[in-house]
């Protein structure tokens, strides 16, 4: 569990460095950079909490 809180945090600090960068530039490029490693980032984030919830509610039943 600590290793994906580890994995989402780096990867949405990278995407803050692409905005930052998008902003220092002006390049589109960076944006795009950004946009897409947010994308994968929650989704990845969401499918990790969803096995957890969903674990949870195995150990329910």
């Amino acid at each position: 569990m600590m290793i994906a809180r580890l994995v989402i945090g780096l990867l949405l600090f990278a995407a803050v460095i692409c905005f930052a960068m998008s902003i220092a530039t002006r390049q589109p490029r960076w944006r795009r950079i950004g946009l897409v490693i947010v994308k994968w980032t929650l989704i990845a984030a969401l499918a990790f909490f969803g096995a957890l919830i969903l674990e949870r509610l195995a150990l329910l039943l």
